[in-house]
């Protein structure tokens, strides 16, 4: 027998879920967003990210199209009855930048990445 065994799957069978890592934006600023799509059916979450003003919220839009597309190839789950069950939001590097001041001094910035895994769940019943 050739090559290593399966890992085992972490997810439960109606579950499937997307990662994006390394996003330029503070994972607090992230947070934001992902609160707002936590427990919310796939579709509304989806049209809540279309009209959200905030800058990150096409990144977060292609992540979760990205589980949604994961649960309805990979594992053959109904698209209408998916759930976000979860939005994690994790830290990432941080870049670290200076910046001259006045009287020979310097200023820190930091420029912090996020990662960022949404995790969506089949609906045993229907609402």
């Amino acid at each position: 027998m050739m090559g290593k065994k399966a890992r085992e799957r972490i997810l439960g069978e109606n579950e499937a879920s997307a990662m994006t890592k390394n996003l330029r934006i503070s994972p607090r600023k992230l947070n934001l967003v992902a609160d707002s799509i936590r427990g919310k059916a796939a579709g509304q979450a989806m049209a809540s990210l279309e009209f959200s003003k905030r800058r990150i919220s096409g990144d977060v839009r292609k992540c979760l199209q990205a589980a949604i597309a994961n649960a309805e190839n990979n594992h053959e789950l109904d698209v209408d009855r998916l759930i976000v069950a979860e939005a994690s939001v994790g830290k990432g590097v941080v870049m670290k930048r200076w910046r001259p001041r006045a009287r020979g001094r310097l200023g820190r910035i930091r420029k912090p990445f996020a990662h960022l895994t949404i995790v969506v769940r089949e609906r045993t019943e229907r609402v």
